[in-house]
């Protein structure tokens, strides 16, 4: 089975969007172009859950095909790394399943099979989870109200770092934050393989203004395009040396 690049955007907010098209609706085209969208929803300290707030974040992940949690900001680090393998997973047991009704045909899948199959079908998943590369765009919400809770945020993206680069396969992360200063999100940290220089940018990020979350998963799905039309530039130009010689 072929091992392609999972590709994930991890919004971290703590509140509900206020300004912009649905973020639900935009999740849900991201998801149609191959892309995960998850959602970490950070609690205040006394705060109870805030059904509204709640909603928002189990929505925007059910229509990105992604995983959402909800967390008080002391447990974030240990969130970030679940609901990041957790995707990883249930994308990987998707793409197994189509390929299963490709083979079964449409009226089957996993939990149909009889309980051996499954277990090696499940090794076959965890396997493709340690070899398949992944790319993680990690977005974070630096409205005003988050303005407390982005020390730990950092935190919890170097110990993601550190725990993914365990695996075999390619690691890439970046970060954008939103609001940006000028369009709807900011980069703050380019593609790289690790996140440890994570230290040297936060202490620039500004918090303040609205949550444009739609606009900002938008924005954020087009990341990923724009790396690969980089890529395939640079290989071209390279090509165009080597066959004039230099």
């Amino acid at each position: 089975m072929k091992k392609g690049t999972l590709k994930q955007i991890l919004l971290i907010t703590d509140g509900c969007s206020n300004r912009g098209e649905s973020p639900a609706a935009t999740a849900a085209i991201a998801s149609q172009q191959g892309i995960t969208v998850n959602v970490i929803g950070i609690l205040n300290d006394d705060q109870t859950e805030d059904p509204e707030g709640l909603r928002e974040v189990e929505d925007i992940a059910l229509s990105g095909g992604g995983v959402s949690q909800l967390v008080y900001k002391q447990a974030l680090s240990q969130t970030v790394q679940t609901v990041t393998k957790q995707a990883m997973t249930q994308t990987l047991q998707g793409f197994v399943n189509q390929e299963l009704k490709q083979i079964l045909g449409p009226n089957q899948s996993m939990e149909d099979l009889e309980p051996e199959k499954r277990g090696e079908i499940m090794e076959v998943v965890e396997d493709m989870g340690e070899t398949c590369d992944l790319e993680v765009l990690v977005l974070v919400d630096t409205s005003a109200s988050m303005h407390d809770k982005l020390p730990t945020v950092k935190e919890a993206l170097v110990d993601l770092s550190i725990s993914l680069n365990a695996r075999i396969g390619r690691n890439r992360f970046c970060i954008f934050s939103f609001p940006g200063k000028r369009e709807s999100i900011q980069k703050v940290f380019d593609w790289s393989p690790k996140l440890d220089a994570v230290s040297t940018v936060f202490p620039k990020l500004t918090s303040g203004g609205i949550t444009p979350t739609g606009p900002a998963i938008r924005e954020a799905m087009y990341q990923f395009g724009k790396k690969s039309l980089l890529r395939s530039l640079r290989n071209e130009d390279k090509s165009s040396m080597e066959e004039s010689g230099y």
